[in-house]
């Protein structure tokens, strides 16, 4: 099972592992290859983009700019930063992707410990919003969650691939290098701000929600340190994510009905 690891003053620049090396050598990856992925985020989204519009302008009769087409934009964009991850590690390292980004699978009773856990994190951030008193902003994002089939995608998207994609990006690939650097407590936080930016848009940069999604991201990142599993904090992140989409749903019923 990998494991993060615990050396403060280990270089930042490694060197690949040799053939044969134990697998808990990791992080074996340096902080110049995060750059490196982090700086084509940016080209692929923009070529997904292009790619998306140009099937949905050829395959269909929609208009553009539906959430159809900007999941379907994300889903390729994401597909594309996770081909570059498995080409860095395969093709530079040689090493296998999964296990590599702690992609293991605990024990079941574990497992459902840590998606028990999304729910009880996303009761704590609502209370810790209403004790902010985080305002109601009129977000990108409620432009997205208008109607039955809009808040449908974007909710399966938000319990499937996001959860994976990011969970493999900020705490498989990004957080053992910090933890390393930073130790356990300020790595998994500096993780987490970067998940928290990401989310940034979708909020209209309130500082109050961003403050929220890094104590969410901070859990997540909890979750992997301590299960030694990526596996298991994207579980906790994705019923963490399905509460909010419940209690969405159950605020708009009336509304969603009438669609």
């Amino acid at each position: 099972m990998s494991e993060l690891p615990t050396e403060p003053n280990a270089e930042t620049n490694v060197t690949p592992v040799p053939a044969g090396a134990p697998e808990d050598r990791l992080p074996y990856w340096s902080y110049q290859d995060v750059l490196v992925l982090a700086g084509l985020a940016l080209p692929a989204m923009i070529l997904a983009k292009l790619l998306v519009d140009g099937a949905f302008r050829a395959f269909t009769s929609s208009a553009p700019g539906q959430v159809p087409q900007l999941l379907a934009a994300q889903f390729t964009g994401y597909a594309l930063l996770l081909a570059a991850l498995w080409a860095l590690l395969r093709l530079r390292y040689d090493r296998p992707v999964w296990k590599s980004m702690g992609w293991v699978i605990p024990d079941r009773w574990v497992l459902l410990r840590c998606a028990a856990w999304g729910p009880l994190l996303a009761l704590g951030v609502s209370l810790l919003g209403m004790i902010l008193q985080t305002p109601d902003l009129d977000m990108p994002i409620k432009r997205f969650l208008q109607g039955r089939e809009a808040v449908l995608l974007v909710a399966i998207f938000g319990v499937t691939l996001g959860p994976l994609c990011e969970e493999l990006f900020f705490r498989g690939l990004f957080m053992p290098l910090v933890v390393r650097s930073l130790g356990v407590v300020a790595g998994i936080i500096v993780a987490a701000l970067p998940f928290s930016l990401l989310h940034g848009p979708q909020y209209a940069w309130s500082w109050r929600h961003i403050l929220l999604v890094t104590l969410a991201g901070a859990g997540f990142g909890w979750v992997r340190y301590r299960v030694r599993s990526t596996a298991a904090a994207t579980v906790m992140h994705a019923t963490y994510n399905l509460t909010f989409f419940i209690g969405y749903i159950f605020q708009q019923k009336d509304s969603l009905l009438r669609w």
